[in-house]
């Protein structure tokens, strides 16, 4: 059970996938959507509890080589391609990520009445996707995951998303796939270079290191980490890579902007830590100043982006990439002269990964409710429209007296995102900081812009939407119902205990972390 359980967390959803497209086969055109969601709630709901049950069987302080939560079968064997899959303190906050989103993504699909059949069934080839990504060892395995995502989120934004859903579908594709070329042409370096000729990515942490060729009169290594950091860095975003990002976001469906933001953009930071850390530590080092500058710039330039928007949407989208620049910032520390400093640094890089999923996932899930009601996000008061440029474009306006729960969830969403004390936002983005102040000082302070600048669009945002005397046009709005609750109501706990108790987050990541980290700190 326990290697057949990273199989089944995989391989569910597809299992799911293909009981929606049998069952719509099977039974009346009618029935198609409660069919459709219902496989897929069960679906999503069981590899959600085999996610909980490898946690709590989970022993951090053990090594993937000798954990017993790894399957390596041979797969292609005269290229050396396995299909070996594994899970540790990097992959599993991930995994529980992956799951939960993803189960509650399909109660806040519930209502999807536009071909049930190929959203719900598009929705769990996503998901399987997902976690191939997370638990893949083998570097081939990796790659196909990491494309396989690519067709179903095409799909879901361009049919099912807003007006403009055509155009963000193809960019998104197209700026993932041109990532993708560049890490293929590092995967295939990394094959060839190395003795031996290996796609799995234990044995090239060993090996990577001793690759000593030159071409074009470049070391190869540090062609193989630009093509990598490329490939993730577009999937992050890092500035100047982002532009894709707001607009996809935008015409996504709610539950398709949850992923996106909630895991998705994890992928990026999660490539870098699982692959491009330990296989080449050295460009690491170099690196470093770098991608702390790039950190910063994504803080500073997603809050100033965001404070622009009118639509609570793009707004959200935009603090996504400031808030991914934490997680760049905290990465960059691996180099501090500081153990405690690094520790610190990556534990908190590491940590804004999951939180920043949960926190985000709900606060696009809190727009997603206003918008069916209201059929529009606008970020103004009511007098605002009269301007010539925002014609057409009604504010909401004191909406907080006639939805009063949902206030109450949207003020708490905004808190965390801003990082206020006693939520987890605000640990891991003051552990990232740490971690940064010990290496790069003079950066760090002016990263430290972005606290100002998040409270500057969060509560602008709040006041203008919730606060004030209240629009009469919007007299038909109801609160937030039970289906509603139950979707962000899980969120929500976790972001509080985390925020009061994140020694439980912090646990399953520091041992892997810390492995990171002595490898980075041998080649200083």
């Amino acid at each position: 059970m326990h290697s057949t359980i990273l199989t089944l967390l995989i391989f569910i959803p597809v299992m799911g996938a293909v009981s929606i497209v049998a069952a719509r086969s099977f039974r009346a055109k009618d029935s198609s959507h409660a069919d459709s969601r219902l496989i897929a709630l069960i679906t999503t709901g069981v590899q959600l509890i085999l996610s909980l049950w490898l946690y709590m069987s989970f022993d951090p302080t053990v090594s993937i080589s000798e954990s017993p939560f790894t399957v390596q079968v041979p797969w292609i064997s005269s290229f050396n391609i396995e299909y070996f899959v594994g899970v540790d303190g990097l992959s599993m906050p991930m995994v529980l990520l992956t799951a939960l989103l993803s189960f509650l993504c399909i109660l806040c699909s519930w209502n999807i009445n536009k071909q049930p059949m190929g959203y719900f069934s598009l929705f769990l080839l996503l998901d399987a996707g997902m976690m191939g990504v997370f638990l893949s060892l083998d570097f081939f395995l990796f790659y196909i995951f990491w494309e396989v995502m690519l067709l179903p989120m095409y799909f879901l934004i361009g049919i099912w998303g807003g007006p403009l859903r055509i155009y963000a579908a193809i960019k998104f594709f197209l700026y993932t796939l041109f990532g993708s070329v560049f890490m293929l042409l590092a995967m295939i370096a990394l094959y060839f270079y190395s003795e031996p000729n290996t796609f799995n990515l234990i044995t090239l942490i060993q090996t990577a290191s001793s690759i000593d060729a030159v071409v074009w009169g470049f070391n190869v290594k540090y062609l193989i980490w630009i093509g990598l950091f490329i490939g993730f860095a577009i999937k992050v975003p890092v500035f100047p890579f982002h532009t894709w990002l707001p607009l996809a976001h935008v015409e996504a469906p709610t539950a398709i902007s949850v992923i996106l933001a909630g895991v998705l953009l994890k992928m990026g930071t999660y490539g870098l830590l699982r692959i491009s850390y330990p296989l080449l530590p050295g460009e690491v080092a170099s690196f470093a100043m770098i991608l702390a500058i790039l950190g910063v710039i994504n803080i500073l330039w997603g809050a100033v982006n965001a404070i622009a928007q009118i639509d609570m949407k793009k707004m959200i989208a935009y603090s996504s990439v400031s808030h991914m620049g934490y997680v760049l910032l905290g990465m960059a520390s691996v180099v501090s002269t500081s153990t405690s400093g690094a520790q610190a640094g990556l534990n908190g890089a590491v940590m804004q990964m999951f939180n920043h999923g949960t926190i985000t996932a709900m606060l696009f899930m809190l727009v997603g409710v206003l918008y069916d009601q209201a059929h529009h996000r606008w970020i103004m008061y009511p007098d605002d429209y009269k301007d010539k440029d925002l014609a057409g474009k009604p504010g909401f306006g004191g909406i907080g007296t006639k939805m009063p729960v949902f206030t109450a969830f949207v003020a708490f969403a905004f808190f965390a995102g801003l990082g206020l004390p006693a939520l987890s936002g605000f640990i891991s983005e003051a552990m990232c900081f740490i971690g940064g102040f010990s290496a790069f000082r003079t950066i760090t302070v002016i990263g430290t812009l972005g606290i100002l600048l998040n409270a500057v669009y969060f509560l602008r945002a709040y006041a203008r939407v919730f606060l004030g005397p209240f629009n009469e046009k919007y007299s038909s709005l109801v609160d937030i119902n039970f289906r509603e609750v139950g979707m962000i109501l899980p969120l929500a706990i976790i972001t509080l205990v985390l925020g009061v108790y994140p020694k439980p987050l912090i646990s399953m990541i520091s041992t892997s972390v810390n492995g990171i980290i002595d490898i980075i700190q041998k080649v200083l």
